[in-house]
């Protein structure tokens, strides 16, 4: 059940937003044990003033195609699926879409399904 806010620069297309929401479920069901229709996912485009970042902070360099991936996910995971999600997302976009994967920054967050409502207020057990 994670839910996942991507911030990207001004000018995707819907198409390429598209391709990223799916390269993005593609991993989380692959790597993160994520069940197929899972998808919860937030896109906010920003003009380049409202995306403050280092270009080189522990990347080797980041240029305006930077994305953000913020996951909250229901339930932790192991060292390894975190790393194989990220790397499986990063190879993804780099084949698909040309993003360097210098370019890609996914922090991820955990809480308990005890902490989630999908509707009606009724909390998850």
């Amino acid at each position: 059940m994670p839910f996942t806010r991507i911030i990207l620069r001004q000018g995707y297309s819907d198409a390429q937003i598209t391709q990223i929401s799916d390269i993005l479920q593609q991993s989380l069901e692959a790597e993160f044990a994520v069940p197929a229709g899972d998808r919860f996912q937030i896109f906010e485009t920003l003009p380049a003033g409202q995306r403050v970042f280092d270009r080189h902070y522990q990347s080797g360099g980041r240029s305006d195609n930077f994305i953000q991936f913020h996951i909250l996910a229901g339930k932790p995971r192991s060292h390894e699926q975190k790393q194989n999600l990220c790397g499986a997302l990063c190879e993804r976009l780099h084949a698909t879409l040309d993003i360097h994967q210098d370019d890609v920054m996914v922090m991820i967050q955990f809480n308990t399904a005890d902490d989630w409502s999908f509707s009606g207020g009724r909390m998850l057990r």
